[in-house]
């Protein structure tokens, strides 16, 4: 028998396997999928050339995709066995997993779905299930139907919104997955057998319930339970937004680009977020006689510039006269920045802040002194006095925005009446379909891949070799945080991945098959795919004031 010579990164060794044989033949012990040269694949995978092989478990950032992609489908499963004539959704990424809606085949008069209210009973019963699912190593196996019989598949199973992207892709095959008889789709390889999927909860949250799976370096824990009610409320609102606007997926996102509709979608979005600058700003002007800061954070590539400006016009509108101060020029001395475990300088751990003085300057200009704000110098690094001098009048307003700025222990000394904290954040609601969202965080890395390489001329490769590194610091000095704030700002918009398409994949397609940013990168193509993108002519209907703009150019603000 023929025998074909791959390399295992894991061993750092060749090994001679039959020709035509599946990767989980040769796989280590807890692999549950595997990147051949680069690019993701199932344990099912048959060899017939050479290859470069990285064998991943649940350490691995697609390993924990494949597992919560394949306990997605045992949860489908049993939703669809215990509540025949209703469909599941699975909506958005929560801090505890995800979160899931079992809805009723019809819709509310605004178009929004009507919910079955599942019971802490049926959750316990759903979970019982499935966990009889995973004992019984039921194998995940794949089939190529035409779009005729992938659509009839998703019809039948409810999918509308599955069977309309589908539609829209135009294709003529499509891989379908099968677990036990019944057949879905989560746009990416799947476990071998559902035996790899023992660590899972359900705990019922809000309307649904959220599905929990392991956590980040402990593939035997789950995700603890955060009920951060003012994050969940704003996702379910952009949620119930999209499905009033008659888009409850990609699908039917495509098919307004296809149709040439997308610009009236373009303005909706608009005014919709429109008026909840003017609604955060008109809770800043009902508290103006104790309010005097407003501190705005938020994760990486949110638009959190854009945000407070849009802010201080909508301020400007009531009267007030806001004045923006950057938090950046509040940094210690260079020398005295904290380092960290690398030995490098740490520039977003809350030490390397001046925090004395910032507390000092606010508490002094809520006294109504005037003091000189500084301005940091990050190529000598240090803060410069230039004769910047600053006092608050009975009308002004000062907005600074910062990593830490819903953080209690950056102003410690500071009247906490007299601040009002936002949170902004790109929380994306729209999903690719039933049961498959979209992450936040990967909106987020394409909206900075296409600004930093517009403005700081930085290749994408860098842009997604930081992201982790970036992601990190969010986890420690951004997330934890968030239900500190007074309100939360969505800057995500409907409309933004056709337009993020059409920047992004270029850059996409430069990064080579070599580089340690190509998985990455091939991951985002693949999910690209299934987004139509805007024409030029559509892209400039973007208004020059939009969020968006701050990162595809054009922005007046």
């Amino acid at each position: 028998m023929e025998e074909i010579r791959i390399y295992c990164e894991n061993t750092s060794a060749y090994v001679d396997v039959a020709f035509g044989a599946a990767l989980n033949e040769i796989a280590p012990e807890g692999s549950i999928a595997a990147l051949v040269d680069n690019k993701l694949k199932s344990l099912e995978y048959r060899i017939i050339s050479p290859h470069n092989v990285r064998f991943v478990d649940y350490g691995h950032p697609d390993g924990r995709r494949t597992y919560v992609r394949s306990l997605s489908f045992v949860l489908q499963n049993v939703v669809r066995e215990m509540f025949p004539d209703k469909v599941l959704s699975i909506d958005y990424s929560l801090p505890s997993g995800l979160y899931c809606e079992i809805r009723e085949n019809t819709s509310q008069e605004d178009g929004r779905p009507k919910v079955y209210f599942v019971t802490d009973e049926e959750i316990a019963a759903i979970k019982v299930r499935m966990r009889e699912i995973v004992e019984a190593d039921l194998p995940f196996t794949k089939k190529m139907l035409s779009l005729e019989e992938t659509v009839k598949v998703y019809t039948g199973n409810r999918q509308k919104e599955k069977a309309n992207l589908a539609k829209t892709l135009g294709r003529f095959n499509y891989s379908v997955y099968y677990l036990d008889g019944q057949a879905d789709t989560f746009y990416g390889p799947l476990a071998p057998s559902t035996r790899f999927l023992k660590t899972f909860d359900l705990m019922g949250y809000n309307d649904g319930f959220c599905l929990q799976y392991p956590m980040d370096g402990s593939p035997d824990k789950v995700l603890s339970m955060k009920r951060q009610s003012k994050l969940a409320n704003a996702l379910k609102e952009h949620s119930d937004w999209c499905h009033i606007q008659g888009v409850g997926g990609v699908g039917a996102l495509n098919e307004r680009v296809l149709n040439g509709k997308i610009i009236e979608l373009i303005n909706l979005s608009e005014a919709f977020q429109e008026k909840k600058f003017a609604d955060i700003a008109k809770q800043i002007y009902d508290r103006r006689g104790s309010v005097k800061i407003v501190f705005i954070a938020g994760p990486s590539s949110s638009g959190k510039t854009s945000s407070s400006k849009r802010l201080a016009l909508q301020c400007r509108n009531l009267g007030l006269n806001p004045k923006v101060i950057e938090l950046d020029n509040y940094f210690v001395e260079r020398e005295q920045t904290p380092r960290d475990e690398n030995g490098e300088y740490d520039f977003e751990c809350l030490g390397a802040m001046d925090l004395k003085l910032l507390g000092e300057q606010l508490n002094a200009l809520l006294e109504g002194k005037e003091v000189e704000i500084p301005r940091f110098d990050f190529k000598e690094g240090r803060k410069l006095f230039e004769g910047k001098m600053m006092h608050l009048q009975d009308k002004d307003i000062l907005i600074m925005e910062g990593i830490h700025a819903l953080n209690p222990a950056m102003i410690p000394d500071v009247d906490s009446s007299k601040v009002f904290r936002v949170y902004v954040s790109a929380l994306t609601s729209l999903s690719l379909d039933e049961n498959n969202n979209i992450s936040t965080s990967d909106n987020r890395m394409l909206r900075r891949m296409i600004r930093d390489n517009r403005t700081r001329g930085i290749i994408p490769e860098e842009t997604i070799t930081r992201w982790a590194s970036v992601r990190r610091g969010e986890n420690r000095n951004i997330f934890p945080f968030q239900e500190n704030a007074d309100a939360v700002l969505n800057s995500a918009h409907i409309f933004e991945l056709p337009i993020l398409k059409y920047y992004a994949e270029p850059l996409l397609r430069r990064i080579a098959p070599s580089s340690p940013a190509f998985v990455e990168a091939a991951r985002m193509l693949k999910f690209l795919d299934s987004i139509t993108a805007l024409s030029p002519a559509e892209i400039a209907a973007v208004p020059p004031t939009s969020i968006l703009r701050e990162f595809i150019d054009g922005q007046t603000l």
